[in-house]
């Protein structure tokens, strides 16, 4: 009966220390993604020239655009 817990133990530390390493591993940030605060930044900015002009539109479409705008597409 022993060693039947003895494997068990075993086992659960093994599953547990493949759990954290994967928690560890960050993917890495590109230069090319803008961060979310560049990006409300550069909508905020978006927003104020259109109600500068009096165009339409929304603060969707400035997000949106400021995204398009910082990643160069």
């Amino acid at each position: 009966m022993k060693t039947t817990k003895a494997k068990t133990t075993s086992t659960a530390k093994k599953s547990t220390a493949t759990v954290k390493s994967t928690r560890t591993k960050k993917s890495p940030v590109t230069k090319n993604e803008p961060s979310e605060e560049e990006i409300r930044i550069k909508a905020q900015e978006l927003y104020d020239q259109r109600m500068q002009s009096g165009e339409h539109g929304t603060a969707s479409d400035d997000w949106h655009k400021a995204e398009k705008l910082l990643k160069g597409k």
